[in-house]
């Protein structure tokens, strides 16, 4: 009878862990199917926005919108390279995963802006921030106008080049 109780118990608290965190499940999901990454980085990320902003992220991303999908690829984008970790290797990685999902892959002021918001309890420095976001784009910019296609051996039938 014990056993059954603890059962019972175990399936409860499973199923109601397995609702209350579907939204973020499902949210998270979405953001990593649609960049072809491990969960851990998303997952990473909304933990470290703390409770309130992350729930603010999981809505923003809920609503399932592919302006709103790349926003918030900007927004890891963001935390995976100016917070985590900006070693050139993160930044081609992060760059490359975003063109690989047919996402931008320059970071715009709105980009900036819902990075201080969603990760607020870090309290990241704005100017610095800003000052990341032209180091990045002027960096990647200067890279695909002077390298790019035309100084690559992958050719295009069309005449079209694969410039973001």
């Amino acid at each position: 009878m014990i056993w059954l109780m603890l059962a019972t118990l175990v399936v409860v608290f499973i199923v109601g862990f397995r609702v209350l965190n579907s939204d973020a499940r499902r949210a998270s999901q979405s953001l990593t199917k649609r960049l072809n990454i491990e969960p851990v980085y998303v997952e990473s990320m909304l933990s470290q926005m703390g409770k309130t902003a992350g729930g603010e992220f999981i809505s923003y991303l809920l609503q399932d919108n592919e302006s709103h999908m790349g926003n918030a690829a900007g927004v890891l984008l963001i935390y995976q390279t100016f917070i985590v970790d900006e070693s050139d290797e993160s930044l081609t990685f992060w760059r490359s995963v975003l063109r690989k999902a047919h996402l931008p892959t320059e970071i715009t002021h709105k980009h900036v802006r819902l990075a201080l918001t969603f990760l607020r309890e870090l309290e990241p420095d704005p100017n610095e921030m800003a000052a990341y976001r032209l180091r990045y784009n002027a960096r990647f910019t200067a890279l695909s106008t002077e390298g790019g296609a035309a100084n690559s051996n992958v050719y295009y039938m069309d005449g079209s080049s694969d410039h973001d």
